[in-house]
């Protein structure tokens, strides 16, 4: 069984050496030590919440708090582009369902967006406490699949400032996923100067055609009835690029999850070890 992972404050393994003794209280603590009952001797992981992990032993154990020998520290390098998913709201909570995957299969960043077509709406007054619901939902998301870093989510957004944020971000590519358009994920990506793992170079006139990486993929979902064709055209002024997920039309809860993955694979990222060098 994996060892269970705790979070702790970013930066808190900053200056932790292997043969380092870390405390875990508060919060973490008390689950760890009061609610799990780890016991010296027994494995266990700490994560910053950003790119550093150490993988130990419990040492010591008090109440609500524990103490950790550290045997092992990682540190993740932060791939490039960084995966950012735009998920629409949508009804019966198909928004959330979207993120919990989409944190699962290794989102690092997330946008709420109020499309023109979407049901489901943050009221005024309501839109800290819905933030903090899909905040929640990812931590947990997180913790559950033994992630080291909590993706980030971002304030609520427009369609117009989702176009004003494409287009004044020179190192920022997006795809804005559609049922109706020809080009394939693939290439999309290709003409980013994403090209397939193990191929050589983007295709020209592409985003890539002078050599740079995206530093930053936007993957834009709309909500259950579609992203309607003035926000297409809007986004595409800005520079966002149309891309068919699939010969299928997928639910807002499963379109997000299911680009990603296909993202990630593409790239080779599902390739790599992961930190624990499984």
């Amino acid at each position: 069984m994996t060892a269970p992972l705790f979070h702790l404050a970013p930066g808190a393994l900053d200056a932790v050496e292997v043969g380092a003794r870390v405390l875990v209280d508060g919060a973490e603590g008390h689950h760890a030590a009061t609610v799990m009952r780890l016991a010296p001797g027994e494995e266990i992981v700490l994560s910053d919440t950003r790119d550093r992990r150490a993988a130990g032993v419990v040492a010591a154990t008090g109440s609500g708090e524990l103490t950790v020998e550290v045997r092992r520290v990682d540190v993740e390098p932060r791939p490039v582009p960084q995966l950012v998913l735009v998920q629409a709201l949508a009804k019966d909570r198909r928004d959330v369902q979207a993120i919990e995957s989409a944190t699962e299969l290794g989102v690092e960043r997330i946008v709420p967006w109020s499309a023109e077509r979407s049901v489901a709406r943050w009221k005024p007054g309501r839109e800290a406490k819905k933030h903090a619901e899909w905040v929640s939902t990812v931590r947990t998301a997180a913790k559950q699949t033994r992630r080291t870093a909590i993706p980030e989510v971002e304030a609520l957004h427009s369609t117009a400032q989702l176009a004003e944020r494409i287009a004044s971000s020179a190192d920022l590519a997006a795809v804005v996923l559609h049922e109706t358009e020809e080009h394939t994920l693939a290439e999309a990506l290709a003409s980013l100067g994403l090209p397939p793992a193990g191929a050589a170079g983007g295709t020209a006139g592409g985003y890539g055609a002078d050599g740079t990486t995206p530093q930053t993929l936007l993957l834009l979902v709309g909500p259950e009835g579609g992203i309607s064709e003035a926000e297409i055209s809007r986004l595409a002024e800005a520079g966002a690029g149309p891309a068919r997920l699939g010969p299928t039309v997928l639910r807002s809860s499963t379109a997000g999850p299911a680009a990603l993955t296909a993202v990630q694979v593409l790239l080779g990222r599902w390739d790599r070890p992961g930190a624990d060098g499984q």
